[in-house]
This record gives structure tokens, C-alpha cells and sequence, in this order.
């Protein structure tokens, strides 16, 4: 393009729109750029003026005549635009006021004079100079005119009285008391149009529209368009508005407020939240697909209003996820030797239990990734079923959590509540990990066969399958939705009996059985544990109080009969609660017990040791049962009276089946009736009344049959029972005695009796092999193999002898 360097006439005659006068404009102006705007004439706006190039222009015309070119620029981003960057059509503009700011920047106040166009720029450095020409406006006037100037009026009063849903900037309502005065076409065009939110492009086609019927039949279809598009934004905005409620208006309000937030620079509590949760969601150590569904709800969560409730529910949700112990570890104590001593020093006696953590551990030291091991104690109450759990745990040094789950009836407690319901959570098991703070926990599950079932479920099947070893890595919990890793828990399960426990969860159990403690274990335990404790729990000291080992004795047999050390514990506490009052009364000195003074703390004695029955006696025989409590001794009466028909009556709440083995001892004493020397037809003539004493307690089992056919056989022959003598088996109509379970307990219940002689099945020999051995060598043990034999050591040979 060819530049000229030589400015010519200074000033020409224009000929403006419309029926103004003409001015002298200059012909040769400095240009200056503008981005994003198209400027017309009639105009008076601010401009800003930061370019070098463009406030040397400014410079220029101020030394001069204060005439500037405005031109628009193509594209906004050019920040040191050529001739080729920028539209050739401009407008003149005077300069009216100019303030220089400190920050180097020029605030210049113009006025729109008239149209223009580049024909030749002069130079382009330091600044742009171009010769121009004025483009002259074509005026018109006529009935087509008016009309066009009516529309447009009335189109622009309509999009000023509906601004309310106007995408543009706000009009100023005395524009519009200003555009019905203007009498020409030309200038009510460039008045109306800088306030259309219109694209550069279409702006400066209508800057170059040099005859006023076209540019205002241009004007007049832009504001039928735009009067369209605010028809359209209005009904947007009413259909909008009626489908939003309450929780809408919060969202609008919150994204307001957010907005202000952020102008203020305050934080925005939202962000802060989703941060913060997507940060503790990474920390937590989740597995791949539990973390894709934390991350799911967090989107959830974040375009959700605020106070929504489902956003409660989901907060809660990922709180559980998160704080869920995916990477914890309790590292765990694999020295052997060390963990025994734990053990010996918790607790005295429990030989199975002990040497089976040990070989976990063991196990453990040489194959690192083994199950968790499912353990299930069964014994009576007060033998250390609970408090082993917790030695356990101490020895492998892990933590521990105990779960009772006595009259649990909701199968919900185990696996948790989906989350469609108010205020559900997990089930009990994902509470017990999560409070236990490692994925390795001792678990406890107190009381197992204490479970109940009715219509909200069965939770013994929904521990099935977290007493799995081969499906807990999966356990899914119906709260969480996810699978959680129970595989290297540690659970351990107690019972008093295993006949409620239902056959597919025993199964998946190692059962290990908790036998009542003998005497001597007894002893030391309550010197060991049982009277320092008690000690401390009452304030007292050693030099306040001694219980000789005689008195612990005498304590265990005639002020306790149980299989554990409850009560025997309970008794210790209640002399030293009267101990305890003496000293806090002022009584000096140490007090010691004895076995002659022991009847001042406790009161006279509540059994007899060693003393089943007083005497020999007939049709009283003593009977070993296992019951919840351990094993118990039972003495079985019958009684013969004679009657027109014979009949058997059973009382002592006898069930079915213990019902049934009085029915078979009844026939087998028939058959016997010639070698027994009784009256074969005795039956039709007698009637013979079965009872067991302690009527209020429920009793059950074939294991009473050869006891309650000793009594029978008793009550027919007049041959006493031997008082020194206890049994126990099942007896067939044959006589045959088969075997029994429980035999430790019933031994241990009639040593514990002072009873010395124990008529035991045959088949059951072999299960004296758990009987300690100090209780086995003071006993005298007989095995039967049918009833006759069980007859001829109970029975004295002679009535009275």
C-alpha cells in the first residue's frame, strides 16, 4: 500500500447527516484503534486511551486541530494492530476533555462528528496517519420514511419498557424521551444503535451504510429480532420461575452469594467442603473401585443445594466411607514365647485356647498372608470365655472390640441399613472395624447362640458370610454398598450351649470347649486374680486384709457350686465390703480370715461338700446333667403305687426327648422284671411316678436313661442306690448304653459333689483324656456297655444293705 508522507489541505468542507451545518474537518487525522466497539456519530463517551501509538495520536490532534479518526479493530486480541487489522470506516471525533492518569494511562472525553474513510495512510510510526474522506449521508424524507421512523420508535420504547429480562447493558429511560424528539433519520439510527447488544461486524456494516433509508430499514429488522429474542428470554424466565420452588431459590441465592464471596475474597464454604472431602477421600487408601464410588457421590453432592436433606444423607456417607480403616494395620507381636507369657499372666488354666493362638501365631511369623482364623468358645458362664478375647488380643498386639449380640433379633444390626431409610448406618460388624481403627481387629461376638429370629430377619445367616474365611474379603455391608475386606480379622465367637447355633454357621466355626474349673484352679485363681482384685476395687490393702488359703477353700465348697468364678468372686467382694465398713467405722489392725471365723462375713453355709445324698435310698438316684451353667448333679426320684391300670407319670418339666428315655428305661426295666426279681405283670396293677427335683427348670436329653431306670428299677426291687454313686448315659429297649457328650463337665460337677464314683458309657472312655489329672486319679470311673451292669454297681445287692 502506498503511504504518503506530505499532509495537503488541512481543513475541507463535510456535508453530515441529516440538516446539520457543515464543519471544517481536517483531512489528514491521526487514527486511533478501539477494540470491541464501533463508535457513530452524535456520540459524546469516555474513551481509555493505554497504547503508546494511540496516546501519541491523541498528542498529535492536541497540537492540532483535536480532530482523531476512530476505527474498530477485526480482532479484539491484536495488541499492536497493522492497517490490515482494522476496519477502513470510521468515525470522526473531537476531542472534548482529557485527564492523564497517573499509571501512565489517558482518560479522553469525545464527540462523534461525522463518517469517514481511509483512502491512504500517511505513516503507521509512532503513530497511525491517514488521509481520510467524509462519507456523506444521503438523506430522504416521504411517507416510507416516517413510517420506518415510527417503527423504529416504537420497537425501541417496547425492548425499553421490557428490559427487565435484557441481555444487553441496562438503557437509560430518558434515551428514549430523547430518541421520540430526533426528527431525522440518520440521526435517530446513530443515536438507537451503540445501546443494541449487537456483534462488531454487524455494528460496522451499519457505520458504513452511507444512505439513511437503508441503514434505517437495517436498524428497524435488528429491532424486530431483538424484540423476538427478549419474547423468547421472557417466557424462559416465566416458566422458569414457576417451576422453581424453595430449593431453586436457595441454589440462586447460595450461587449469589458465592459470587459475592468471591469478589470479596472470603472462601467459599462449598469449595471448601468438596475440597476438603476429595482430599481426605485420596488420604484414605480406599481400593480402586470404592474410591470411584466416593468420588460418584461427591459429584452428587456438589450440585446439590446446600440444605438439601439427600445432601445430609450423602455427607454421612462418605464420613463412614472415609474414616473406614482401608490401609490401617495393627502390626502384629510375633514372638511366641512373649505372647504366652501375656496369656499365662492373664489367665490360669484354658491349655486349648492358649496353645491354639499360639499356633496361629506361629503361622503367622512364617506365612504372612493367612485368614483370620474363626474361633468359637463354648463352655458356662464365668469359665473366661470373654476376658480370653481380650488376652488374645493383647498378645498379638492388636486391638480389640467386643460385640454382644444377646436378643439381637434385626438381621439389619449385622449388615447395616440401606441408606432409602432415615437415620440408617451400617451394621454392627463395619461399626466394630471402624471403632476398633484397624482392618486387623480381635472381634468378639459375645453370646452367639443367644441370637433371636423373627420377622425383621435372621441375623445368624447374616453372619454367615462374615464368618466365611472364603468369602468375608467381600463382605458387603447393605449401608455401604461396597465390599470391605474381613479377611484379616480375627473373630472370635462364645456360647454356653451349641444346640441354638444353627448347623451352617457352626460349621464355618473351630470349636473349642471351656470345661468348669476344678478346685485347685479355682484356689489359684482367686489368689491370683479374684482377691487382688477385689482388694483394690474396695480400697483395701493387703495390710487391711487376708483370706487364708483354708478360708478360700471352704469358700469354694460350701459357699459356691458353679462351673466358672463368678460367684466365687461375687463372695470374695462381699467380705471385703465388710471388711471395707469396719475400716472406714475406725477399726485398727489387719483383719484375717479363716475357715473358723468365715461364718461372721458370709452367714451359714449353702452347701454340703462331698455329700450328694445322706444316705442310701431307695428309688433316689444321682444323675450328672450339662446344662448352660456346666455340668450339675440331679437326683431322680420314683415313686410305685397301686392302681387298677398302670401308667408312668413324668413331672419336673421334663422335655420330649428326656420324656422318651423314661418310656425306654420303663421297658427295659419290664423285660428285665424275672432277673430283677419283680412281679412280670407288676404294670397292670401300679402305677409308677417319675420326678426330677428343681421343677422350675426346664430339662432335656436322652443322657438321664440308665439314671432313670436305676430309680425304677429301685422303686420295684426296694434295693437302696448307692448314695456315693453318679451316672450318666442314654439306655435303648435293649439295655444298651450308648454314648454321651459333656463328660468333663459332668465329672468335673461330680467331683465337685464329693462324689468319688462315676458309671460312665463305654464308648466315652476315651474322653478322659481332657479330665485333669489330679481329678482323675481321686475318682473311681466305671464303664458300662448295657444297663445291667449300670444295675449291679448302683444297686446294693440286698433291701437295707
Amino acid at each position: 500500500m502506498p503511504y504518503l508522507d506530505e499532509e495537503t489541505r488541512d481543513d475541507i468542507p463535510a456535508m453530515p447527516d441529516g440538516l446539520e451545518a457543515p464543519k471544517k474537518l481536517p483531512r489528514v487525522l491521526p487514527v486511533l484503534p478501539v477494540r470491541d466497539t464501533v463508535y457513530f456519530p452524535h456520540m459524546l463517551f469516555p474513551l481509555f486511551l493505554g497504547r503508546e501509538k494511540s496516546i501519541r495520536a491523541l498528542d498529535n490532534a492536541l497540537e492540532k486541530h483535536r480532530y482523531v479518526l476512530l476505527v474498530a479493530q477485526k480482532d479484539v486480541a491484536v495488541e499492536d494492530p497493522t492497517p490490515d487489522d482494522i476496519y477502513w470506516v470510521g468515525v470522526i471525533a473531537e476531542v472534548m476533555q482529557v485527564l492523564r492518569v497517573p499509571d501512565g494511562t489517558v482518560r479522553v472525553t469525545l464527540e462523534g462528528v461525522a463518517r469517514a474513510k481511509v483512502t491512504k495512510f500517511m505513516h503507521t510510526d509512532p503513530f497511525f496517519k491517514a488521509r481520510i474522506k467524509v462519507l456523506e449521508s444521503v438523506s430522504a424524507t416521504g411517507p416510507n420514511v416516517e413510517a420506518l421512523m415510527r417503527s423504529v420508535v416504537s420497537s425501541f420504547d417496547q425492548i425499553v419498557q421490557n428490559q427487565g429480562g435484557y441481555s444487553g447493558r441496562p438503557i437509560p429511560p430518558e434515551l428514549l424521551m430523547n430518541v421520540v424528539s430526533i426528527d431525522d433519520p440518520g440521526k435517530l439510527v446513530d443515536t438507537i444503535i451503540p445501546h443494541l447488544p449487537l456483534k462488531t461486524e454487524i455494528k460496522q456494516d451499519v457505520l458504513e451504510t452511507v444512505d439513511v433509508i437503508a441503514r434505517l430499514d437495517k436498524l428497524n429488522s435488528l429491532l424486530q429480532k431483538e424484540m423476538e429474542v427478549l419474547d423468547i428470554q421472557r417466557n424462559i424466565r416465566s416458566r422458569v420461575e414457576k417451576e422453581m420452588g424453595d430449593m431453586q431459590r436457595e441454589y440462586i441465592l447460595r450461587e449469589q452469594l458465592k459470587a459475592i464471596q468471591q469478589e470479596l475474597g472470603e472462601r467459599d464454604g462449598r469449595a471448601s467442603e468438596t475440597e476438603d472431602y476429595k482430599t481426605r477421600i485420596a488420604e484414605a487408601g480406599m481400593p480402586e473401585d470404592v474410591e470411584s464410588k466416593a468420588v460418584k457421590e461427591l459429584d452428587r453432592l456438589d450440585k446439590m443445594p446446600f440444605a438439601s436433606p439427600e445432601g445430609a444423607v450423602i455427607r454421612n456417607y462418605l464420613d463412614w466411607l472415609i474414616t473406614l480403616p482401608w490401609k490401617t494395620w495393627s502390626d502384629d507381636r510375633l514372638d511366641v514365647d512373649e505372647a504366652e507369657k501375656i496369656l499365662q499372666a492373664d489367665h490360669f488354666g484354658l491349655d486349648k485356647v492358649k496353645e491354639r493362638v499360639l499356633e496361629f501365631l506361629a503361622v503367622r511369623k512364617l506365612a504372612r498372608d493367612i485368614k483370620g482364623p474363626i474361633l468359637c468358645f463354648v463352655g458356662p458362664p464365668g469359665v473366661g470365655k470373654t476376658s480370653i478375647g481380650k488376652s488374645i488380643a493383647r498378645a498379638l498386639g492388636r486391638k480389640f472390640y467386643r460385640l454382644s449380640l444377646g436378643g439381637v433379633r434385626d438381621e439389619a444390626e449385622i449388615r447395616g441399613h440401606r441408606r432409602t431409610y432415615v437415620g440408617a448406618m451400617p451394621g454392627r460388624v463395619i461399626q466394630g472395624v471402624k471403632q476398633a481403627g484397624t482392618r486387623n481387629p480381635v472381634f468378639m461376638l459375645d453370646e452367639i447362640d443367644k441370637i433371636g429370629t423373627d420377622f425383621r430377619g435372621d441375623p445368624s445367616s447374616a453372619l454367615l458370610e462374615a464368618l466365611d474365611p472364603e468369602q468375608n474379603d467381600t463382605f458387603s455391608d447393605h449401608y455401604l454398598e461396597v465390599p470391605f475386606n474381613l479377611r484379616d480379622v480375627m473373630f472370635i465367637t462364645t456360647a454356653n450351649i451349641l444346640d441354638t447355633i444353627p448347623p451352617a454357621l457352626r460349621d464355618r466355626m473351630e470349636i473349642i470347649r471351656f470345661s468348669g474349673y476344678i478346685e485347685d484352679e479355682k484356689l489359684e485363681i482367686a489368689k491370683r486374680f479374684l482377691l487382688p482384685k477385689q482388694l483394690k476395687e474396695n480400697g483395701l490393702t493387703p495390710e487391711l486384709l487376708s483370706i487364708y488359703e483354708p478360708a478360700l477353700r471352704c469358700i469354694i465348697r460350701e459357699y459356691t457350686r458353679e462351673a466358672g468364678v463368678r460367684g466365687l468372686e461375687r463372695t470374695i467382694g462381699k467380705i471385703c465390703r465388710k471388711v471395707a465398713k469396719e475400716v472406714a467405722t475406725g477399726k485398727t489392725g489387719k483383719t484375717i480370715i479363716r475357715e473358723k471365723n468365715i461364718k461372721t462375713y458370709l452367714g451359714s453355709r449353702k452347701y454340703h461338700f462331698g455329700k450328694a445324698e445322706e444316705k442310701d435310698e431307695v428309688a433316689v438316684s444321682t444323675g450328672l446333667v450339662y446344662t448352660e451353667c456346666g455340668g450339675d448333679v440331679v437326683s431322680i426320684e420314683a415313686v410305685v403305687m397301686h392302681a387298677q391300670k398302670g401308667t408312668l407319670m413324668l413331672t419336673g418339666q421334663l422335655g420330649d426327648v428326656m420324656k422318651e428315655s423314661a418310656q425306654a428305661a420303663l421297658t427295659y426295666v419290664r423285660s428285665r422284671a424275672k432277673e430283677l426279681g419283680i412281679d412280670e405283670d407288676f404294670f397292670s396293677h401300679a402305677d409308677i411316678h417319675v420326678h426330677v427335683p428343681e421343677g422350675a427348670v426346664p430339662k432335656d436329653g436322652p443322657s438321664a436313661g440308665v439314671t432313670l431306670a436305676t430309680a425304677i428299677a429301685s422303686a420295684l426291687t426296694r434295693r437302696p442306690v448307692r448314695k456315693d454313686v453318679a451316672m450318666t448315659g442314654e439306655i435303648t429297649l435293649r439295655g444298651r448304653v450308648l454314648p454321651i457328650g459333656g463328660v468333663k463337665e459332668k465329672v468335673l460337677a461330680a467331683h465337685r459333689a464329693g462324689i468319688r464314683t462315676v458309671i460312665l458309657p463305654k464308648e466315652n472312655e476315651s474322653d478322659l483324656e481332657d479330665i485333669p489329672s489330679d481329678v482323675r486319679e481321686s475318682m473311681t470311673f466305671h464303664f458300662a456297655t448295657h444297663a445291667d451292669e449300670v444295675l449291679g454297681i448302683a444297686l446294693l445287692r440286698e433291701p437295707g444293705k
